[in-house]
C-alpha cells in the first residue's frame, strides 16, 4: 500500500492505478459517475489519499443500518 501514497507516485502513476483498479480499457465503461473516475479525482491530483476517500465514503454511507443498494449499468455499488 505505501507504494500507492501520492509522496510515491506521479500523476500519471495515480491515473493509471485507478484506471487499473476500475478496469477501464479503451472502449470499458467510463460513465460510473461517483463510483468512476471522478470518485478518485482528488487523489489523482494529489489532494487525497485513497483511504481518505474511502473513509468520507463510509462516513457517508453509514444512515441508520439501512443497506439499500443500488448498483450502476457498470456494476458499481451506490
Amino acid at each position: 500500500m505505501e507504494k500507492l501514497l501520492i509522496k510515491n507516485t506521479t500523476r500519471e502513476q495515480r491515473e493509471q492505478i485507478v484506471k487499473d483498479a476500475l478496469g477501464y480499457s479503451e472502449i470499458g465503461c467510463e460513465d460510473g459517475g461517483r463510483f468512476g473516475y471522478d470518485f478518485y479525482e482528488p487523489y489523482i491530483n494529489g489532494e487525497k489519499e485513497i483511504s481518505e476517500l474511502t473513509q468520507e465514503f463510509n462516513a457517508s454511507y453509514v444512515r441508520g443500518g439501512n443497506n439499500n443498494r443500488q448498483t450502476s449499468g457498470c456494476g458499481y455499488a451506490r
